[in-house]
């Protein structure tokens, strides 16, 4: 299916590539030359996926990714960089990248990850009144918030947080490996994918102290089991 996607990428002999690739699929790719043409043209035009060069002049990628994670918390965004350190990886995760590709990369490759994170921002639309009951909170997929509504406590997820809460919500009371929570949430197992889990493990426990009767427990760094008392994480309908 045809999709619109927004290129930030000062180097124009890349771009170029990309872009013709990426429209000989049959998608629409609008290129930007720096951060900020492409926060105005962000904001102008809708796109499904934004890809996102870091080192750019005017606003580096990361400001970027920011301001279109701030005004569209589903927008599927995919760095691609020749930054390689681990922190910055990181980092990209942390601001709530979905992909982090290291340049040079194969362009079979981009395009693979390119449909992966459509099909998936289409699910999330068609999903988009589902919600789960865990003890006293609610998590609401569709808003991409858990409510609590003793303490009046609203808070905000990124869309990776949300995607593994919802996994681990459809897989409460098991107990599941790394491996295996990694592959269906990121579709890697690799480092990378498993330090970004774990930052929004730590987040996600600290969320779940607003109720003492769910617990993500971990099994000697193997895998680990999200534990509520009641036995069930009800689904149903926003």
């Amino acid at each position: 299916m045809k999709a619109g996607i927004l290129l930030v990428e000062d180097d124009q002999f890349f771009a170029r590539v990309v872009k013709r690739h990426l429209e000989r699929a049959g998608h629409e790719v609008t290129h930007c030359q720096d951060g900020e043409e492409g926060w105005e043209t962000f904001q102008d035009h809708p796109f499904d996926l934004c890809l996102l060069d870091i080192i750019m002049p005017k606003k580096d990628g990361f400001n970027l990714a920011k301001e279109i994670r701030a005004q569209d918390e589903n927008m599927p965004i995919i760095f691609t960089s020749s930054r390689y350190l681990e922190q910055d990886r990181i980092h990209g995760f942390e601001i709530g990248c979905d992909d982090y590709m290291i340049k040079p990369f194969n362009l079979e490759e981009l395009l693979m990850r390119v449909e992966v994170f459509l099909k998936r921002s289409r699910l999330l639309q068609s999903d988009r009144r589902l919600s789960y009951n865990m003890g006293s909170l609610t998590f609401d997929f569709s808003e991409l918030k858990i409510l609590h509504n003793a303490s009046n406590t609203c808070i905000q997820l990124p869309p990776k947080e949300a995607a593994l809460l919802r996994f681990l919500c459809e897989n409460s009371n098991k107990k599941l490996k790394r491996e295996y929570v990694l592959m269906h949430v990121w579709g890697s197992d690799d480092f990378f994918a498993g330090r970004s889990m774990d930052v929004y493990l730590t987040r996600l426990r600290k969320h779940f102290s607003l109720d003492p009767t769910i617990r993500l427990e971990t099994f000697h760094g193997k895998g680990f089991m999200f534990i509520i008392n009641d036995n069930c994480c009800e689904a149903a309908s926003a």
